[in-house]
């Protein structure tokens, strides 16, 4: 078995004297992990940095073994994304949910086009926060477990669209919302924008802890908790 494909590498461990088994997010095979025999030199260090786009061809004898890699460098970003706290914590998010609710080997052009595009907008700095916004979202459709916000769940308008019921995860209306907010969550209004723009600290905050309630109580994985980068860039925001 072999096939030729580009990646984005979440993550890398050493495996062995010299090799690494490492983790990436493929343009037409899903995410998928292989073993980079010689991965764990020197000479790799630089190119098997999480965050840099590779060039990428699998072989195994048979198509569900773990496989080997041989990598070439398409981009580097590691570098980039390193460059502040909040990029950083943004990348491991990223790589952290991508592992954690991702099943392996399933192709998503559509998904691994939005990442390319978030990580580039994690590099120039431009709207990045709603993109990474949107992605999660994605995410959740991907995986089944989309929400409506399109529309008000009680009275079916569009508009002025302020809470999110936590249990069927379509959109409430203010006037439907109202005396029972304390039980809905908030609806951060640049979700529902056309084009990508600025996010305050604040709106950024609840559109995580938006999208963040519904992996940890709808997705199921063996620990109902998000991943622990996660957690650390809600609570550096």
């Amino acid at each position: 078995m072999e096939w030729q494909d580009q990646g984005i590498l979440l993550s890398v461990r050493r495996h062995g004297e010299g090799a690494a088994i490492i983790d990436v997010l493929t343009e037409m095979h899903g995410r998928h992990t292989g073993l980079v025999r010689g991965g764990g030199s020197r000479k790799s260090a630089a190119m098997l940095q999480p965050g840099n786009q590779l060039a990428l061809t699998w072989r195994a004898r048979l198509e569900d073994q773990l496989g080997s890699f041989t990598v070439e460098l398409i981009q580097a970003r590691s570098a980039i994304l390193l460059a502040t706290r909040l990029k950083l914590y943004g990348f491991n998010a990223i790589s952290a949910m991508l592992i954690k609710y991702l099943p392996e080997r399933e192709p998503n052009t559509a998904l691994f086009d939005t990442c390319l595009n978030l990580l580039d907008r994690i590099q120039t700095g431009a709207h990045w926060q709603h993109r990474y916004c949107l992605f999660e979202l994605e995410m959740l459709e991907t995986m089944g477990y989309g929400l409506d916000l399109s529309e008000c769940a009680v009275t079916g308008q569009v508009r002025d669209l302020t809470h999110v019921s936590p249990k069927s995860g379509r959109a409430v209306g203010r006037e439907s919302a109202a005396g029972w907010e304390d039980k809905l969550l908030v609806f951060p209004k640049f979700l529902k924008e056309e084009a990508l723009m600025d996010v305050s600290p604040e709106d950024f905050r609840e559109a995580l802890r938006l999208s963040g309630y519904f992996f940890a109580n709808f997705v199921p994985t063996s620990r109902a908790v998000l991943p622990e980068a996660r957690l650390r860039l809600f609570d550096m925001v």
